[in-house]
């Protein structure tokens, strides 16, 4: 089991390599702002940790510099964030169902649109150190980004600043398009997406509802249309993974040879038994 974790958390550690990138750049232009709403660069590290969430520290530091109350501040905080709900939701029905609740809790706290990004498409259920791995790499780029970012973002160029930030779309680009090549319906949905979230961004009346619902009706709608008209057969038995532990599995190793051990000498009693009739066969005969 230990060897397993660590496999997944080294691969986690891989796949949040480019995550942490794109972190780092984009983070570049949160500690700009981070600074112009008065903090020093240790305060928006710690706020880098403690808030994974791009959108919702964009919108804190700019109602921090507005002079915002304490209040305004929960409620836009939880108005950009509510879309993780979705998200760890999701994510829930990825866990295996024996998952503690502390390992949930900690995937929770960390998921963003990257992290959870590549956790759904891990195949089969989500092992917690697959995403742990994804968080050592990634939320450290997040953090340290934006520190550096109040301290040194000023004097990098804007271009420069906004050329690194394509990483992240990149990163976008290469979780779905495989599963998009696979299946026609998921290639239809993806499309679909992109058009909606278009339209939505530009319908006045839409438009003027905050990014984070948009992303959270769009969502709803999309996945309950894609649920009902294309549900997913549930897979066999054969076709699920084996979440056996090392012990279980030399038990019934174990047995397999017990019962191996048994045929033969339950074949070599037969063949004596054989070879006893015919030795009395043919003194009766003689």
């Amino acid at each position: 089991m230990k060897s397993q974790n660590r496999k997944w958390y080294l691969q986690g550690m891989r796949d949040g390599i480019p995550i942490s990138l794109g972190y780092f750049a984009v983070s570049l232009t949160l500690g700009i702002t981070a600074k112009k709403a008065g903090l020093t660069a240790l305060q928006s590290m710690i706020a880098s940790l403690t808030n994974n969430a791009s959108a919702g520290e964009f919108i804190g530091f700019t109602l921090i510099a507005a002079g915002a109350t304490y209040l305004e501040l929960c409620i836009m905080e939880a108005v950009a964030n509510a879309r993780y709900l979705l998200m760890s939701c999701a994510l829930s029905q990825k866990l295996s169902p024996d998952t503690s609740l502390l390992h949930r809790l900690i995937i929770g706290f960390f998921v963003t649109d990257e992290i959870f990004g590549v956790s759904i498409s891990v195949p089969g259920k989500l092992n917690p150190f697959y995403t742990y791995g994804v968080i050592t790499v990634a939320a450290p780029g997040w953090a340290f980004g934006t520190y550096l970012g109040v301290i040194l973002g000023n004097i990098l160029p804007l271009r420069a600043v906004s050329a690194l930030s394509v990483g992240l779309y990149g990163m976008f680009i290469a979780v779905f398009i495989p599963p998009a090549r696979k299946s026609k319906i998921i290639a239809g949905l993806v499309s679909i997406s992109f058009l909606a979230s278009y339209v939505f961004a530009n319908i006045p009346a839409i438009a003027q509802i905050s990014e984070g619902i948009r992303i959270i009706i769009l969502t709803l709608a999309i996945s309950l249309a894609a649920a009902v008209l294309f549900p997913i057969e549930e897979e066999t038995a054969r076709n699920e993974p084996s979440h056996e532990t090392k012990e279980t599995s030399h038990t019934k190793t174990a047995e397999k040879v017990k019962k191996a051990l048994s045929e033969i000498e339950s074949t070599k009693d037969t063949q004596k038994t054989t070879e006893s009739k015919k030795k009395q066969e043919v003194s009766y005969e003689a």
